[in-house]
């Protein structure tokens, strides 16, 4: 009888309502996550995960669901937040008046790699892979 290799255990997923609460409670979500790995330094994760929620509060539709998890091919954290919107997040030019829009060229500095698929039931996840 040939063994089967199990496929990693994927943490369930945290559902938020839209809210000011959402991006404080994803950060509690993504820092017991990086506990669990014995990850000591969350910080990165968390300025992803907030950045990606708070978009998704703002500009995305319904609730937002957030996915942490580990990419089974490098071991690499990985952010997911998918919300109901049609929008797509998009890098604004640097602005040194503006008092907002930064938010999205920082996590970008922070992350390995980033991006936003469509979902077929309707709007679209955020997507995050950190170093």
């Amino acid at each position: 009888m040939a063994a089967t290799a199990l496929a990693p255990e994927v943490p369930p997923p945290l559902v938020l309502e839209a809210s000011e609460r959402a991006p404080g409670l994803a950060r509690r979500f993504l820092a017991a996550r990086f506990v669990e790995w014995g990850i000591e330094d969350d910080s990165p994760g968390r300025v992803v995960v907030s950045e990606l929620v708070t978009n998704a509060w703002l500009h995305g539709e319904g609730v937002i669901v957030v996915r942490v998890f580990r990419d089974e091919r490098d071991g690499r954290p990985v952010v997911e937040v998918w919300d109901g919107g049609e929008g797509r997040p998009v890098v604004r030019e640097e602005d040194l008046g503006a008092t907002s829009g930064r938010g999205l060229r920082l996590m970008a500095e922070l992350v390995h790699e980033w991006g936003v698929r469509p979902l077929n039931e309707g709007g679209k996840v955020t997507w995050a892979k950190l170093r």
